[in-house]
């Protein structure tokens, strides 16, 4: 049986770990050949061992999403290694523990931690849909999946400039759904909630119980759960769908 991805070429951005890692096994396992970027090398190219291990086939590129010209030559990269781009997943990002801001109501931001967030999660997805659109262009279509949150969604204390930019990725993917649509490309949005991941893990570790209280599934989400929903959204089988946020979050944004 064919898979869902078969013969698609798909970038994934933040593949080395977590979420992304899980999306780019889960492509490969649909067919796709994976571009996994990371800005840790190390995660990337272990990615893409795990991947051709299983008999798919993978490239491993290491960049900074929040360069431009790194971006470029991601994009080229993919090219010349597969010869077009199909899909993109922007999932690159950080939390707020990352800019060393933990527990800090919006007064208590500093300047230079607010305009990181910012510049890493929601500059970058604009950036890497600025040059991957020109490509899906010119190959007659493709399909866009940026990473928000359920903080897109709603909003969460002591998280500001995270829920800001969040917002800003849904704003940004409904903005360029509804321009490229007549073109064939289809850009949405997925909206994890609590993920088993490193970025999760001090949010955890400070109030697990009150995030699985909340949660009506009562659990964490597993990177596995999300890439399913990735996967999807990139396939065929999405070909209606765009411009659409979705929540992936057990629950939670429904309660």
């Amino acid at each position: 049986m064919a898979g869902m991805l078969d013969s698609k070429t798909v970038l994934v951005t933040g593949g080395g770990n977590g979420i992304g890692r899980a999306a780019s096994l889960a492509m490969a396992r649909e067919g796709a050949r994976v571009a996994v970027a990371d800005f840790e090398a190390e995660a990337a190219a272990a990615t893409v061992g795990l991947i051709n291990a299983g008999g798919g086939q993978a490239i491993s590129l290491n960049g900074d999403v929040t360069r431009a010209a790194d971006i470029a030559a991601m994009i080229e990269s993919t090219v010349a290694s597969f010869g077009r781009l199909d899909a993109a997943f922007n999932n690159a990002g950080i939390a707020p523990h990352q800019v060393k801001s933990i527990q800090q109501r919006t007064h208590e931001w500093a300047d230079e931690p607010f305009d990181r967030m910012i510049e890493v999660n929601l500059k970058s997805v604009w950036l890497c849909m600025k040059h991957e659109l020109p490509r899906m262009l010119s190959g007659g279509g493709g399909a866009i999946v940026n990473t928000a949150s359920i903080a897109g969604l709603i909003g969460l204390r002591s998280a500001t400039a995270y829920v800001a930019a969040k917002h800003g990725v849904i704003g940004l993917t409904k903005a360029a759904a509804l321009e490229y649509a007549v073109d064939g490309i289809r850009v949405n949005a997925v909206c994890p909630g609590f993920i088993e991941t490193r970025m999760t893990k001090l949010a955890v570790s400070l109030r697990g119980d009150q995030i699985k209280a909340r949660t009506p599934m009562g659990r964490l989400g597993t990177p596995e759960e999300i890439a399913e929903m990735v996967v999807w959204l990139c396939s065929d089988r999405a070909s209606y769908v765009t411009g659409v946020a979705y929540a992936v979050d057990g629950g939670m944004t429904a309660s």
